[in-house]
């Protein structure tokens, strides 16, 4: 089932988290970039003081503890957040009340 999955993810193409049993580790941002038998290829990128690198990495899928996907991000600090008042009228959806 987590290899139907991971498959699935691929296909999408969307960015995963994967936590490698083996090394008790979590890869973030990255991307499934292939499935061969039973090794699946990675891609992500990592960042260090004043460089950022670029990593293809095939793992095991019996290595693969978990897969995670990110479904929403807010960001931090003193932003302010669009409200649903800040729609165009015709965007708003209205309760079936106020009619």
């Amino acid at each position: 089932m987590l290899q139907r999955k991971i498959y699935q993810l691929s296909c999408e193409g969307r960015e995963v988290q994967i936590f490698l049993r083996d090394q008790q580790r979590w890869i973030e941002s990255a991307t499934i970039s292939g499935i061969e038998g039973d090794l699946v290829t990675l891609r992500y990128e990592t960042e260090d003081e004043d460089e950022i690198c670029a990593w293809e990495e095939m793992v095991r899928i019996e290595s693969i503890g978990a897969v995670s996907q990110k479904l929403a991000s807010v960001p931090k600090g003193h932003i302010e957040l669009p409200l649903t008042n800040d729609c165009p009228d015709a965007e708003q959806m209205h309760d079936k009340r106020d009619r």
